[in-house]
């Protein structure tokens, strides 16, 4: 895909994620002309690391007109129950109404966004046009990234006091579009609040991958995260999230009529 706007040597962190965004934007219309497979699973366990629950869902996603639908084509899973574990697969789950099944259905659920052409949430992303307008940036460097030349660039919210995601993004230097993501909160989460909340969100932070297809189109593949969830005095989980994209499909077909040769 020819990007939005050509980086100089003497290109700033501001002039490449500018660029960025604007493709970004424009990257959604070849999204949209894709279908794909999508695989999620989520864990929790218990602090020392007991798995209690996990959850592999597989999806069909589809691009609608602003939208993806996702239709769930497998569900499998195990839990800790009286000691040992249980598998299960299809759905309804089983022990759905205790606080890991609930945990683990809320995230996948929230994961995956039916308005986003990418199948990730949007408010995961924080290099589109709307969320730069909050962060200042930096340029850190040039390297390689997946065996294509990258630069290397850091952002934070503009607001120090504001808790929203900083990072590190590694931008393709030839299409200007993000290769690697790695964010975390910019700052914690201030005890007062945590104590009114009743919640505690550690170590939070998420990695996304982006990959080329053949029409130039960047998609993200993979996406994971870990942290701790702990909700008062009844909950301590580690929660551990991953989702990849794959088995890409262009959606596009050329029709050719051939007309016959009179007789």
């Amino acid at each position: 895909m020819p990007a939005a706007e050509a980086a100089s040597p003497a290109a700033t962190a501001e002039s490449i994620m500018a660029a960025v965004a604007v493709n970004q934007d424009r990257a959604e219309q070849l999204r949209s002309q894709y279908t794909y497979q999508q695989y999620v699973h989520v864990a929790t366990h218990k602090p020392r690391g007991k798995l209690v629950r996990e959850e592999s869902a597989e999806y069909r996603v589809t691009p609608a007109p602003d939208s993806t639908e996702k239709k769930l084509e497998q569900l499998t899973g195990r839990y800790l129950t009286k000691g040992h574990y249980v598998d299960f697969a299809g759905q309804p789950v089983p022990d759905a109404e205790s606080v890991d099944a609930q945990l683990v259905q809320q995230f996948r659920d929230d994961l995956g966004n039916t308005k986003s052409k990418d199948g990730l949430a949007k408010d995961l992303f924080p290099l589109t046009t709307d969320e730069q307008k909050e962060l200042v940036f930096r340029l850190v460097g040039e390297e390689m990234m997946d065996g294509r030349a990258a630069y290397r660039v850091a952002f934070r919210p503009k607001d120090r006091d504001e808790v929203a995601w900083a990072g590190e993004a590694w931008i393709d230097k030839a299409d200007l579009e993000p290769i690697y993501v790695i964010t975390k909160l910019s700052r914690k989460v201030p005890f007062f609040v945590r104590t009114m909340m009743g919640t505690d969100l550690p170590g939070l932070g998420f990695s996304v991958h982006y990959r080329r297809q053949s029409d130039g189109a960047w998609f993200p593949t993979s996406f994971g995260t870990e942290f701790g969830l702990r909700i008062l005095f009844f909950l301590n989980r580690e929660v551990s999230i991953s989702l990849e994209n794959r088995g890409f499909e262009h959606t596009h077909v050329q029709t050719r009529i051939e007309m016959a040769a009179p007789e």
